[in-house]
């Protein structure tokens, strides 16, 4: 009787039985099954090489198959092989026609696939330019404006007596003007200077290198500790300007290291400070719900904006000087006019109703973001009052947004422990740079060749731009940093904190 292999049935020229099916196989089968499954062929058992019996025969000789032992019956077996190489090629045949009426489909998809992208291209590279002109793009949904006809301003005298309120005088063509013509020599401007680096800039290495080189602690109150805001004067940087829990805004003359001025106004914290670039003029945001302008020289309160019914909770410069954006918990904007206090416009979107956190001007003064409490950061047209585009992603309330000076980034801050950069021309996040958990991003501000990014909050940290590595870290605050500047070309750092006090950092 010969012995059959149960995976081929033929003949095994070396035999083997499985103990635990009790099957014979050829060694050379059953041995690249166990490799590759580890069971028993026949019942699935599990099965080592180790556990396989060889059987000792004589060689054996394989019988000849029945069919093969004649003439006609190998012909018949010819004949038989050629039908199946033919109903085989047939098959092929078929499948390669097949094979080609889809490839012929797909290549007609993908020339249009090609043709959409290219309309597509086209209309964002429409989009690219409309944006880098400051022209919102038709079809968006404008928010509504406040009626013309509602008070929405008023002023105050120096002695703080309220004067009458007036009604928004609205955006004049002649504004629109100044604005535009602003814009397009801020635009030329800029294009200039971002194409060099100015010598002047200090550069990465040396920046690595800077420590604290002074600290001073007396500026505000101690029974109601905290800076909340500060700012420096764009015309000389040695003049720093801060706004505190105890009410106050206060200048101060970082080469001389004393007070020039202490202004006492407000009726709550002081939250939003900005130093006027070529006037002895200072203004300051409140939760008390007004926004006052003071002068420095003559340290009183020239002018109180009151354009909002809840806590201003951002306040940006046109590059103009003459008028300012604020963001209340009202949910509304406003762009005044400095010189009278009056209202020109003021937006909300009705759609969002949600309060905002923060606003900021773009370089060129057209456009303008801000934050809100759903952690959405809004770009707005400012001639046309209408929200242009949208940036969500942002997972907790916008604390902070800044404008790089080149005009292409933006950078946001939220209580999600993180830092976004925005591309303004591609309208997309490029860039997330994950903070440590519980980190508290507090300000933003680029230098002001766009070369560099510090955050304020937990910590100081410092970025250069493009690669969006960190050069700098300071922890020396004992309380959150709640504003951070740059000097002229970086020649510096300054901070201020919860702790009271203003730092400044140099090599």
């Amino acid at each position: 009787m010969s012995l059959v292999c149960a995976i081929s049935n033929e003949v095994p020229e070396h035999p083997c039985v499985s103990p635990v099916s009790n099957q014979v196989f050829e060694r050379r089968l059953i041995e690249k099954f166990i490799a590759e499954n580890g069971v028993d062929p026949m019942n699935g058992q599990p099965l080592s090489e180790e556990q396989l019996i060889d059987i000792k025969v004589s060689h054996p000789i394989r019988p000849k198959a029945a069919s093969a032992t004649s003439i006609p019956a190998i012909l018949k077996s010819l004949q038989d092989e050629w039908d199946a190489v033919m109903l085989h090629s047939f098959t092929l045949r078929q499948q390669l026609q097949t094979t080609r009426q889809e490839l012929s489909h797909a290549l007609y998809q993908h020339d249009a696939a090609c043709r959409v992208i290219a309309r597509l291209t086209k209309e964002v590279t429409a989009a690219r330019e409309a944006l880098a002109t400051l022209k919102p793009q038709a079809g968006l949904v404008a928010p509504q404006a406040m009626p013309a006809s509602q008070p929405a301003t008023g002023t105050e005298d120096t002695c703080g007596e309220p004067m009458e309120v007036s009604e928004q005088v609205g955006m004049t063509p002649e504004i629109i003007q100044k604005l535009q013509d602003k814009a397009t020599v801020l635009t030329t401007e800029r294009k200039k200077r971002g194409k060099t680096v100015p010598e002047e800039l200090v550069r990465a290495e040396d920046l690595s290198k800077y420590r604290q080189v002074a600290s001073h602690a007396g500026l505000h109150s101690a029974s109601v500790p905290g800076i909340l805001c500060m700012d420096l004067c764009p015309s000389d940087t040695n003049k720093v300007l801060t706004g505190g829990a105890d009410k106050n805004v206060v200048v101060f003359d970082k080469k001389e290291e004393q007070i020039i001025a202490t202004l006492k106004g407000h009726t709550k914290k002081v939250t939003s400070v900005i130093y006027h670039p070529s006037q002895s003029v200072v203004f300051s945001a409140s939760p008390d719900s007004t926004i006052r302008v003071w002068s420095v020289t003559g340290g009183n309160c020239v002018q109180v904006v009151r354009a909002h019914e809840a806590s201003v909770t951002g306040l940006s410069l046109h590059a103009t000087g003459d008028y300012l954006l604020s963001s209340s918990e009202d949910q509304y904007w406003a762009f005044s006019d400095i010189q009278t206090g009056r209202v020109l416009t003021k937006v909300t979107d009705e759609a969002a109703g949600v309060a905002l956190t923060c606003a900021q001007f773009h370089p060129d003064g057209l456009i303008f973001g801000t934050g809100t409490a759903d952690s959405q950061i809004k770009i707005w047209d400012l001639k046309e009052r209408t929200n242009v585009a949208n940036f969500p992603g942002h997972s907790g309330p916008v604390t902070s947004i800044a404008f790089s000076e080149n005009g292409y980034y933006l950078a946001t801050g939220a209580q999600d422990s993180s830092v976004k950069l925005w591309d303004l021309r591609k309208l997309k996040n490029f860039k997330t740079i994950a903070l440590d958990n519980n980190y508290e991003v507090k300000s933003l501000v680029f230098d002001q060749s766009g070369t560099y990014l510090a955050v304020g909050g937990s910590d100081i940290r410092v970025y250069i731009c493009k690669q969006w590595s960190e050069v700098l870290n300071f922890s020396d605050h004992s309380g959150l940093v709640t504003g951070v500047a740059f000097g002229d070309n970086a020649q510096f750092l300054s901070s201020a904190g919860m702790d009271r006090s203003l730092k400044f950092y140099s090599l």
